[in-house]
């Protein structure tokens, strides 16, 4: 039952956020009570689909999508749900959230895989704070970007720091993590995601290139290499390191597959997909791996 949102609108400014911030509807009182009629019937199916019981929610639930307009800000990671999106997130974050004793959700990914935005829109739905790893580091380093930490320390240094960041948050409850996409490389790093619940946003290569290729490497240290096309050795670049990664993911708890979320929504472009649609999915799969944990928990 992945539902859509328009997302645009927040700032989050600091390293650590847990400032409630309020939704602001969309300009013009007109338009927005046209659109108010019109999707009064798809709000009703989506909240009643959200009380259904878990077997019939997760398998038997078709909400209309196709007179709702895409819209993806994956990579500014600013949004604003659109207003049928909240209660679904809502409903759904209210369930699970009793069996996650305050366990920290780290999401991995290839850089560029919305981790960042997706965060802040499960941080808001489990009234969770919101960490992104690598800000976390800069903070650390005294302010320094990412990428001015790989030009003046190198690599290693960087990676050192992003381990420290984690040990410390995994001593925290209650954040939603934003990862660096190379944090899964270290099994120190893996010790430390496993006191919370790990969760992969995968994400088709083409579309991160595309993505990123869009908005610019410069902020990117592994994937600024001067002139040429942009798309191309993006795409060549991330290819070599998801051959390294590719399986350091998949040790996360839950998987969240855009190309699947895709195809059960009617779109072929995974670019069509709302962040919101993306957090309910993994709000889904987060469900889908507590409920196998509680199983294995009445086994033993």
């Amino acid at each position: 039952m992945e539902a859509r949102a328009v997302v645009k609108g927040f700032q989050f400014c600091t390293w650590i956020d847990s400032e409630k911030v309020k939704r602001r509807p969309p300009s013009g009182s007109a338009r927005f009570s046209r659109r108010l009629k019109e999707e009064q019937s798809k709000r009703q199916v989506l909240v009643a689909a959200a009380h259904l019981p878990k077997s019939n929610r997760h398998r038997h639930v078709a909400v209309d999508y196709s007179h709702w307009n895409p819209a993806s800000t994956m990579e500014s990671g600013n949004f604003h749900a659109h207003f049928d999106e909240a209660p679904v997130l809502k409903t759904k974050s209210q369930e699970i959230e009793p069996y996650l004793k305050g366990r920290c959700i780290y999401l991995v990914g290839m850089m560029g895989s919305g981790k960042t935005t997706v965060g802040k829109i499960l941080s808001r739905a489990l009234n969770y704070s919101f960490v992104d790893s690598d800000t976390f580091v800069e903070h650390e380093v005294g302010g320094k970007s990412v990428a001015e930490i790989f030009k003046l320390y190198g690599e290693g240094f960087f990676r050192d720091k992003e381990t420290e960041a984690l040990r410390k948050l995994s001593m925290m409850q209650r954040n939603v993590v934003s990862t660096g996409g190379g944090a899964v490389v270290r099994p120190v790093n893996w010790k430390c995601m496993q006191k919370g619940i790990s969760v992969w946003l995968d994400v088709p290569l083409e579309a991160l290139a595309q993505r990123i290729a869009d908005v610019g490497t410069g902020s990117r240290p592994l994937l600024h290499h001067g002139p040429g096309d942009a798309y191309r050795k993006t795409f060549m670049c991330l290819s070599s390191l998801f051959e390294e990664r590719g399986d350091a993911y998949a040790n996360a708890n839950a998987r969240v597959s855009l190309e699947n979320i895709a195809a059960k929504m009617g779109y072929r472009d995974v670019s069509n997909l709302s962040p919101a649609a993306i957090a309910l999915e993994a709000l889904q799969q987060i469900e889908c791996f507590l409920e196998e944990e509680r199983g294995r928990a009445r086994v033993f």
